[in-house]
Order: C-alpha cells, then structure tokens, then sequence
C-alpha cells in the first residue's frame, strides 16, 4: 500500500485516456492534484535516463536549487543509477507506473517517488511525469538534500506492453 499521495498521482495517470498505451502529456492535468504540483516533476527521457523539465517549487526547495535541465541521474548516489536507469526503462517498456522507495543521504528520510510514461506533442513515448512523496514525518532540515539512495523499485498495475507475436519474411520466422 503507497502513500495517499503517491496513490493519487497513480490513479490520475491510470484515468487518463490512452493510459492502456502511454497517454500524451497533454491530457494530464496537474492542477488536478491539488496540494501535490509543488511535489511534481516532468523529465524528458534521454538514453542514459531522464533531463529534467519542469520541477515543482517544493523540489527545488528540497535540492535548494533550480532543477531545470539537470540530469534526473544527477541527484542519485552513484550506487542507485542502474536500479533508476532500470525504472526509468520499465516505465516506458511495461507503460505503467513505477514507484521507487528511496532514502536521502543525510536525514534519512524516506520518499515514494513515482514516475509515469508520457507522449510528447509529437507522439513519441519519451516524457515522464513524477513525484516526490515523502512517507517520513518532515523534521526541520537546515542543508539541502544532496543525494537519494534508492532501495527498490516496482510496477504498479497491469503490464500494458503489446504482446509478443512471431513474425515470418518468405516463410523464415524473424522475430
């Protein structure tokens, strides 16, 4: 069970139209999740991960800076990068949300940070919509977040990939 939080942005991602496939970035309305914007992040994807787009002002208040076009890898301990690197590709490859249980590096405070795959306007599969959700009651911090150290990562829901199918050229099967 995730957090109401984390659970909310799932659910909106899961009532979008085209959510069976990936839905374009267009029909996700953000507003619609009231307290959680200033938790949300887009990112573009990118082949070792994720660029960052857009990040809300409680995230850059947690990283204490401006977060635009950073490399998502870049606030992930070195140790984390693979198991992001592996959500961020399932996300896309299963199109369906990922949640990723992760620690910060000084306070160790505990985050569910979800990412969803989205269509760009020109219908490529290669944004990603995401939030940080702190499951951790929030204690007083006096330094920025540096770094995250992920712990795990899941699918939530149905894979929604198209199933495999053989094919065949001039009676050779090829795929």
């Amino acid at each position: 069970m995730f957090h109401p939080g984390t659970q909310k942005l799932i659910d909106h991602w899961s009532a979008l139209p085209d959510a069976g496939r990936i839905p374009s970035h267009v029909v996700l309305q953000p507003l619609a999740l009231g307290g959680l914007v200033p938790q949300l992040f887009s990112a573009d994807r990118t082949p070792s991960g994720a660029a960052l787009r857009l990040a809300g002002a409680g995230l850059e208040t947690l990283f204490g800076q401006t977060l635009r076009g950073q490399d998502w890898l870049s606030v992930w301990t070195s140790n984390s990068r693979g198991l992001v690197t592996a959500a961020v590709a399932q996300t896309f490859r299963e199109a369906r949300p990922v949640v990723i249980v992760a620690e910060t590096s000084g306070s160790r405070r505990t985050f569910e940070i979800v990412i969803a795959p989205l269509r760009s306007a020109g219908g490529s599969a290669d944004r990603i919509v995401g939030l940080y959700q702190p499951t951790t009651a929030e204690t007083a911090r006096t330094e920025p977040v540096r770094a995250f150290s992920a712990r795990l990562s899941i699918g939530v829901g149905p894979t929604r990939r198209a199933p495999l199918t053989l094919a065949a050229m001039d009676g050779r099967r090829i795929a």
